[in-house]
């Protein structure tokens, strides 16, 4: 007796989900209203574009020097190249970027309210401002939420400074727009930051922030000058230029950045034509 209750039970069950199951009906209204998501792609993609902004720049000096502040400088130009690949084929937060800027190094000196007179000075010079032409190279990282991206850079880069322009109520005007012998033109170190991107595919527009090293101190840690530092050979002075970069961007994508490539439709168009054929040429005619 318990089974068949237990039967009868079972088919009322079914009965209901089944009628429940007939009536589930999505009207028109219902389905103009439902939004299908669908991941997207990033391919490993190439852009190439150029950047201009402003660079406010100091030196790092040591034994520190008083009064050092940092210097505007409205000129920043580069050009740089930047490729993305997947790590491991799937994780696509990864690429390179290089190229070539233009740039300045230096720093001024504030007065001091009391006297007037700058707090310090450099061989007598109180403001300096460096050109330099760089070779950048850095790590890529970028995370997509189309149609913004999210940067960071980190790396290295070499450089030259080309010209030096300075001014000082101390300072030998010989100097004013020439290196002394001293002074190491070759320049190297570390650059990094951050930035924003958003995406117009085939067109990107990047906002960034650069922050630059040098490693190549200004001029010869033990050199001699017999009125600013005649007794040299008792300590080491260096002076380490550092910049911050504001800069704004315009990119052109090289490769699609997402979706099917070219070379992929190639492929799918030779494994269609020519698998059809290898499939076909083992049958009978």
């Amino acid at each position: 007796m318990k089974k068949l209750i237990l039967a009868i039970s079972l088919l009322l069950c079914a009965s209901v989900l089944k009628a429940q199951t007939d009536s589930l009906v999505f009207t028109d209204e219902y389905l103009d209203t439902v939004v299908l998501r669908r991941s997207e792609t990033i391919n490993d993609y190439s852009m190439i574009g150029v950047n201009y902004g402003v660079t406010f720049s100091t030196i790092y000096f040591n034994p520190t020097k008083m009064g050092t502040d940092f210097r505007f400088h409205p000129t920043y130009f580069s050009i740089m190249y930047t490729h993305y690949e997947k790590m491991f084929n799937y994780l696509p937060y990864f690429g390179i970027t290089l190229g070539f800027s233009y740039s300045h190094e230096g720093c001024t000196f504030n007065d001091n309210p009391e006297t007037g007179y700058p707090m310090g000075y450099v061989d007598g010079a109180t403001d300096i401002s460096i050109t330099t032409v760089e070779m950048p190279a850095m790590m890529h990282f970028h995370v997509d939420a189309a149609p913004t991206k999210i940067m960071a850079n980190v790396g290295g880069y070499v450089g030259y400074r080309t010209d030096i322009t300075r001014s000082g109520i101390w300072m030998d005007e010989t100097y004013a727009n020439k290196f002394r012998d001293y002074e190491y033109r070759f320049d190297y170190g570390i650059v990094g930051g951050a930035g924003l991107a958003f995406m117009f595919d085939p067109v990107e527009l990047h906002f960034n922030i650069l922050a630059r090293w040098s490693l190549q101190s200004l001029y010869q840690p033990d050199y001699y000058n017999e009125v600013f530092h005649p007794y040299n050979t008792y300590y080491y002075r260096y002076a380490n230029p550092v910049d911050i970069s504001v800069t704004a961007g315009v990119y052109f994508q090289l490769t699609k950045r997402s979706g099917k490539t070219k070379k992929q439709l190639k492929k799918e168009a030779k494994e269609i034509v020519y698998g059809s054929f290898e499939n076909n040429s083992g049958q009978d005619w």
